[in-house]
Formats: C-alpha cells, structure tokens, sequence
C-alpha cells in the first residue's frame, strides 16, 4: 500500500469540507516529542470539533489515501505521536474535543471526549463525589484519548488497574471514516468481540478514540503514606506480601526507590526535601486508601513492627499530615525529571513476573558492567512489576560519549528481560521506538494476528503509519 503526502492541494479540499480555522499548518510543537529523538514532518493539522467533523476528515484522508497521527496531549515516550518520515501525513487533534459528557455518580461513570485532559477528568470526577483513578507524572497534560490508545499505566495500576480496566465503553472513528457508537455503560455485555480493547492500546493504529465511558471508585475514606527503608529489593517483595496480607485491596500504590535515585534528585533538585540524614540503599514508599472507620496511619505502624520483625525493614517514616504525604511523593515522582537533568544514555520501561523482580536485578547490573562502568537507577512500580531501569554515565561523564553502546546496553537488557518472561515496553507503548524490539521479542502467532487485524480494519494503512507495526 502506497500512501500520498497531506499537501497543499489535498488540504485545500479537505477545508473546503469543514467548518472554518478546523485545519491549520501545523506548529513545531505538533512535531515534537519529550525526549526528542524524532521530528515530525507533517504540514498540516486538523482540529475537529465534533465526533461527526473527524469521522470527515478520516473519509477524506482514507479516500485519498494520506497518513493520519493521532495526537494528544504529546506526552508518550516511544514516538507513537510524530512520524518523521514521508510522504507527510495529516496530524489529528482532538484537544478541542474535551467536554465531560456526562457523569453518573450513582453508576460510577462518566463520559469524557478524547481531548479532556486527564486532570480535569480527576477533578469532575472530585466533583461528583468519586475518584477516577489513573494517575501518572504528565497528568496536567495527557489527554484521555492518548492515555487509552497508549494503555497507559501509572501509580496506582496495583490496585485500580491500567488504563484499559477503568474503561467500560468507547466511542471511535474508524479508518473509513464509520462511527463505532459504544459509549455503554455496562459491566457485562458478552455481544461478541470487544472492539474497546482490541482500540485501547492499539496506539491510533486502528482508529481514533473520540469519547470513552470511564469507570469512577468511591473516593477512599482516609489515606495513608509512608516511607519504609528496606535492605534489598527481596525484602520490598516480602514487605508487598505482608501489606496485602493485612490490608487487601487497601493499598494503592508500591513505588520502589533505589539510592542513586535519591543522589539524582540531591544533586539535580537539591531544594527537595529528603527525610534522611543518609539515603538508603532501597526504600519504598506505599500509600493506602481506607475504609471508613479503618486508620490508615495506625495500619502503617502496626506493618512496620511486623516487617521490622521479620527483618524487612529496617527504617520507616508515617506521614503524619497531607503536607507531609505529598513530600514523599514528590520524591517518586520527580525522579524522571532529575533523570532528564542528568541524561540517560538509554531508559527501559520494563516488566517481570513479580516474583523474578529481585533476580532481574540482580542479573542486570553485572550484565551491564560487562559493557563498561555505568550508574543505573531502578526504579518504579514494583506492586505490578514494571521497573523504570534507566542507565547512565558515571559523575563528569555525557551521555553524548556513549551513544556508540545504546543499542548494546538494550539489547543487554531486553534480552534479559525476555529471559524472565518480561516485556520491554510495561506502559509506554511501542510506538516507533520499539517496533524492531516487537518484532524481536513479539509471539510469531500475535504478530500475525496483529498484521491481519490491521489489514482488516485500516487496508490502506492510514492510521499512524509507522507506528507498533512496520510500514510494508
């Protein structure tokens, strides 16, 4: 299949169809991605203001047989959202589309369009009395249509689930420009294949996300945080095992954080308040979402005397004010920008059985120091085993210097990932970063089924060409 290039003369049609000011040439920032490793070559972008405007530009763009990027809030890691290659396609934004819908408290739902971006979402869900749970560092900018088409992850996938599990339906466009109308509301509805999951995830390969019925949770009675120093990352497991034990689902985030995490954020964001005199070598930090009448704060005491017992821990700290809990999370969740201040010479966004987690690391270190002296900051979300294992030159060294072993240190890493049962890509997708790592690593029988669906619903291959799955 043979795409053609969103020119100008295509443009013009294209405008001609719409109302005025919805197509426009795109600005760099439409051609942009975080870490900046590819430039899109797009002239054009389209900002539909309705469901029924962007079902007309994909009729248009399938009939002429121009790529199409979904972009949203821009905010993904593996360049799912720009395509640096020709023939250029047409970028397709729906931050114009951001209206909450609806919200039905007494259901737990509410209908959100695609450009919502996902802190306006949290704080409609506040304001109906419930909690709409996904949660990650770019909340301020992700838009919900992104965050599905990505499968998006986050600090509380170990209680609340990813992405795709706080979905009950969805609205799409698909590559012929039809409208999938499955904004239900339903927890069961067995009426043959579930388009919402084979669209959630697919990374705008398959069609574009135009509104979704998001799943709402009653907003925990009392919360609790605290930070607990643990002698290694087997000891964090155990402490995991104890938390569940005694609490359930009571427990909605378990953040692992390394020492040389902590020196990042010392040296890069040295304003930061730490609780430590001297950084441990391993701590996590746990926060907790109750029931009424349950005090998160005691329950944290009370699994310290136990873990501190059974010698999984030997340090904590128990927030003691809200202030104090949003000070611990600073810690986790400014890890990523003292990372970005420091420069990695390559980041991994990986998962294992949660079982191998302390063997994985074990084994990586080694395997890495075979290739040359490096400092590695593991860290993340080891309640659902996914790990951010990032590497990084030593003190005075830039990354610039080590480019020639990038490829060599992923292919370290993954491949050792593969070894445990793991994925390389936990929760950012695969983009265009890591499409020769699917196809490395991918299920021979999975990837043939994927090239058949695509075929199946996006025969021109219009849909974010280039993305997760080879351009042939």
């Amino acid at each position: 299949m043979t795409l053609t290039a969103a020119d100008d003369s295509f443009a013009s049609g294209l405008a001609a169809l719409l109302p005025d000011n919805t197509l426009r040439r795109a600005e760099p920032r439409h051609l942009e991605e975080p870490r900046g490793r590819w430039t899109g070559v797009s002239r054009w972008i389209a900002l539909p203001r309705s469901t029924e405007e962007a079902a007309i530009i994909m009729r248009h763009c399938n009939a002429a047989r121009v790529g199409i990027v979904p972009l949203g809030g821009g905010t993904g890691l593996v360049g799912g959202q720009v395509a640096p290659e020709a023939p250029a396609p047409l970028i397709l934004s729906l931050e114009r589309m951001t209206a909450i819908r609806a919200t039905y408290p007494e259901e737990n739902v509410m209908i959100a369009e695609a450009g919502a971006v996902l802190v306006d979402v949290q704080g409609a869900a506040t304001d109906a009395g419930r909690l709409f749970a996904l949660s990650l560092a770019s909340e301020g900018t992700a838009r919900i249509g992104g965050l599905l088409a990505t499968n998006a992850g986050g600090v509380n996938v170990l209680r609340y689930g990813n992405a795709r599990d706080q979905v009950l339906g969805l609205e799409a466009v698909l590559p012929d420009g039809t409208v999938w109308n499955g904004l239900k509301r339903l927890r069961k509805d067995n009426t043959g294949y579930d388009l919402r999951h084979l669209l959630i995830g697919a990374e705008g390969t398959l069609g574009l996300i135009t509104a979704a019925a998001l799943k709402l949770s009653p907003v925990p009675a009392a919360t609790g945080t605290a930070l607990f120093t643990v002698p290694d990352p087997r000891a964090a497991l155990g402490l995991l095992a104890l938390v569940r034990s005694r609490l359930g689902e009571g427990i909605s985030a378990f953040e692992l954080i390394s020492r040389q995490g902590l020196a990042f954020l010392a040296e890069t964001i040295p304003d930061l308040r730490q609780p430590w005199d001297s950084p441990p070598d391993w701590c996590v930090l746990v926060d907790l979402g109750l029931a009424r009448g349950l005090d998160p704060a005691a329950a944290l005491e009370d699994i310290f005397a136990a873990a501190f017992e059974a010698d999984l821990v030997s340090d904590g700290i128990v927030a003691q004010s809200q202030q104090q809990s949003q000070d611990f999370w600073a810690i986790r969740e400014r890890i990523p920008e003292a990372n970005r201040a420091i420069g990695a010479i390559s980041s991994h966004d990986i998962s294992v059985p949660l079982g191998r987690v302390p063997d994985f690391i074990a084994q990586a270190g080694p395997k890495l120091a075979a290739l040359g002296a490096f400092r590695i900051n593991c860290f993340g979300h080891l309640g659902d085993g996914n790990l951010h294992y990032n590497v990084f030159p030593l003190p005075g060294g830039d990354k610039a210097d080590h480019q020639h072993q990038r490829e060599d240190i992923t292919r370290a890493v993954h491949d050792l990932v593969h070894s445990f049962g793991g994925s390389v890509s936990a929760e950012h997708g695969i983009g265009r970063l890591k499409v020769a790592d699917l196809e490395r690593y991918g299920d021979p029988a999975k990837l043939a089924a994927m090239r058949a669906i695509k075929a199946a619903l996006d025969p021109n291959g219009i849909m974010n060409p280039g993305a997760v799955l080879r351009v042939r």
